[in-house]
């Protein structure tokens, strides 16, 4: 689940030059399982927008801290099939390490990762499902389009018994690459590591090239291939990381092809948005 101001991946707002955040904020939620799973990421106006210190609503959806848990009430309409995703999200974190880290050299792209490690609940009434596991709440900001500053990159994020590592390798507009390693321990505190090997995971159906960082000598594998979209991946991996083994959440983001007109005019078919 992602909580957009100014929806990055939005052809509404490339449209619109960038010029007003506000009026492009969304709900994204997507649902992945052996019915088919649903995907919600309905566009909405500056005055579907309330926020403050603790709390932040989009339309009818809210995200808002109570005490230590980061709770979320859904109420948002799938697409291309309107089918409802309505129900809570409980995110209680273990550790807030409280650190900001740039992706770029001019400071243009930051990533905080607000609770790397946390217990989960979700309890949804439409589709009725709940469950209980890991959680992750991260956050991205900039003062750039995204692709204006990198080609491409790949994030992936893997829990382990001590602690869990969050890679990210990006590959510069400059052509430049960069490469961030991080193991969050259980215990509190943020660990700088040496970046693993990059190995090929191969392409999905839109042709989109994926490598993840794993233990040199090792072959990761894709488990699952769980979002396969024109300009990007998502993906459950299997490797070995820093001798441990490990089953990742992988990200492959293709920059170039997302800034593709072509691109652009398909995501409305997934991305609605609603002008009221």
């Amino acid at each position: 689940m992602i909580a957009f101001i100014g929806s990055v991946f939005s052809p509404y707002y490339a449209w619109a030059g960038r010029r007003d955040p506000l009026n492009h904020c969304c709900i994204n939620v997507a649902l992945y399982g052996k019915s088919g799973g649903r995907w919600a990421m309905t566009e909405r106006g500056r005055d579907s927008l309330r926020r403050d210190g603790s709390s932040l609503c989009i339309g009818p959806s809210a995200l808002s801290w109570r005490d230590a848990d980061l709770v979320i009430a859904l109420d948002e309409i799938g697409a291309p099939w309107p089918r409802p995703v309505q129900g809570e999200i409980r995110l209680t974190p273990t550790h807030l390490p409280g650190r900001a880290f740039t992706l770029d050299a001019d400071g243009r792209h930051v990533w905080q990762p607000i609770a790397p490690a946390a217990r989960l609940a979700v309890t949804l009434d439409r589709p009725a499902l709940s469950w209980r596991g890991n959680g992750y709440l991260d956050s991205n900001f900039g003062s750039e389009p995204l692709e204006a500053g990198f080609r491409e990159w790949s994030w992936s994020r893997a829990h382990q018994p001590n602690g869990t590592i969050v890679l990210y390798d990006s590959l510069r507009r400059n052509g430049s690459r960069s490469a961030l390693a991080l193991r969050f321990p259980a215990g509190g505190g943020v660990e700088t590591l040496s970046p693993p090997a990059r190995h090929a995971l191969g392409t999905t159906l839109w042709r989109i090239s994926r490598r993840a960082g794993a233990d040199a000598g090792t072959k990761p594998r894709v488990i699952q291939t769980l979002e396969d979209a024109p300009f990007y991946a998502r993906s459950l991996i299997d490797c070995r990381l820093y001798d441990a083994p490990a089953v990742a959440f992988h990200e492959s983001l293709s920059l170039d092809r997302f800034d593709s007109p072509i691109v652009k005019l398909m995501l409305p078919f997934r991305m609605p948005r609603r002008f009221f």
